[in-house]
């Protein structure tokens, strides 16, 4: 069934799905894609569908605007002043400043992310951001890790981090318990970067994807399917070099 959400002048079209798993609420989804799906319980009235999308317009239209920022930005990377780069699921603009009688440096800023530069070139550049980015990450991470650990009864301290750039994964965790983590996870959303921060937690309990894993995760973070897709539909654009 194809419905449409009206929203002051604003109109998405979504298709709705009948879940055997849901007994009374709707899911919503909105794809990176922009695309808008729900699932609804097996014969749900078609007013009730409609009256639960509705209610939930503008967080519909909010995500649906988000993405759209996302992928508007999602370019080749020439590292040039006024350039938009992420950070924890904002964006903010690059700033460049050559000073040849200082060493690389960068912080962010007034909303935006300010370079010191000796030469002003890209790969200086590029090797500032990056640099930024591992260390914002690893005190994030360890930071966010810690207070998670502490409510878990199965874990007795939080696991060391290490980080790792990787093309395809935003984390694992050995079989002894160490947690690798991407770098570049920390320009998605907070939501995003925990729900990875949790899975790696439950792989000290579960170190594997059985239901039981699952069951754990779904326990003490419900949305993490919605967290999971969000994150997936973004790595393409915010693992942009």
């Amino acid at each position: 069934m194809r419905l449409t959400l009206r929203y002051g002048a604003r109109t998405a079209e979504y298709d709705v799905h009948e879940s055997p798993r849901l007994t009374a609420k709707l899911r919503i989804h909105v794809e990176p894609g922009g695309a808008l799906t729900v699932e609804a319980p097996a014969g749900t009235p078609e007013v009730k569908i409609r009256a639960g999308v509705q209610k939930r317009a503008r967080w519909i239209m909010d995500h649906i605007d988000r993405f759209e920022g996302y992928r508007r930005h999602a370019l080749a990377r020439d590292y040039s002043n006024g350039e938009t780069h992420f950070y924890l699921g904002r964006r903010y603009k690059l700033k460049i400043i050559i000073d040849p009688s200082v060493k690389r440096s960068m912080r962010l800023v007034a909303g935006r992310l300010e370079v010191t530069s000796p030469k002003g070139d890209t790969t200086d550049i590029r090797l500032a951001l990056q640099r930024w980015y591992r260390e914002r990450a690893l005190a994030y991470f360890t930071s966010r890790m810690s207070r998670m650990a502490a409510d878990l009864p199965w874990v007795d301290a939080a696991p060391p981090i290490k980080l790792l750039t990787m093309k395809r994964y935003w984390g694992s965790c050995s079989p002894r318990g160490a947690v690798t983590l991407n770098p570049s996870l920390i320009k998605a959303p907070a939501h995003c970067v925990e729900y990875v921060l949790l899975h790696e937690l439950c792989h000290l309990a579960e170190h594997n994807h059985s239901p039981q894993f699952y069951a754990l995760l779904g326990r003490y973070m419900p949305e993490w399917r919605e967290a999971k897709a969000e994150l997936d539909g973004l790595a393409e654009m915010l693992l942009v070099a």
